[in-house]
């Protein structure tokens, strides 16, 4: 595993330091991009991200309940066939962006099933760092930008 990508030297120093006063799940995203490299995917950092992952595993859950409920109360008998294909496609649009949030679960528990076993931060691929910048942006990342990029255009060109 090779050396995380050097950060700009104007860091702010003050942020540069936050992580060692603050508990990981109070860190910001720019204090947590300005810490120094040293530290990539050491406690902080996995706790910084084991937190954030537990949030947005959390809100899908809820999302889902909610859809539950919004069918359930949406299923009482429509006399017109107009409003009930309306309510028909709405459903049909909620399921689809359910099903979306399902396979975002998933990747979310692949990730913390990561954190724990060592592995999270680092491109399955090549075994680089993915960078704190990439991870901010997607937690649930598996690959560098660089093996991602590639996989992309190996898909486009072989259609998989």
């Amino acid at each position: 595993m090779s050396s995380v990508a050097p950060k700009p030297s104007h860091a702010d120093p003050k942020l540069a330091n936050a992580w060692k006063s603050k508990a990981p799940q109070d860190l910001t995203d720019a204090e947590v991009l300005a810490m120094p490299d040293s530290e990539y995917m050491k406690t902080v950092q996995l706790e910084f991200f084991r937190h954030r992952l537990g949030q947005l595993r959390s809100e899908l859950l809820r999302s889902a309940g909610e859809t539950t409920e919004h069918l359930r109360e949406d299923t009482l008998l429509v006399p017109d066939p107009a409003d009930r294909a309306t309510i028909e496609e709405e459903h049909a649009l909620e399921l689809r962006a359910r099903d979306r949030e399902r396979k975002l679960l998933k990747k979310v528990e692949q990730a913390l099933a990561l954190i724990d076993n060592g592995e999270y931060g680092w491109c399955e691929e090549t075994g680089e760092p993915i960078g704190i910048g990439r991870l901010l942006a997607r937690p649930t990342a598996t690959l560098s930008l660089e093996a991602q990029q590639r996989r992309e255009m190996k898909q486009k060109m072989f259609g998989d």
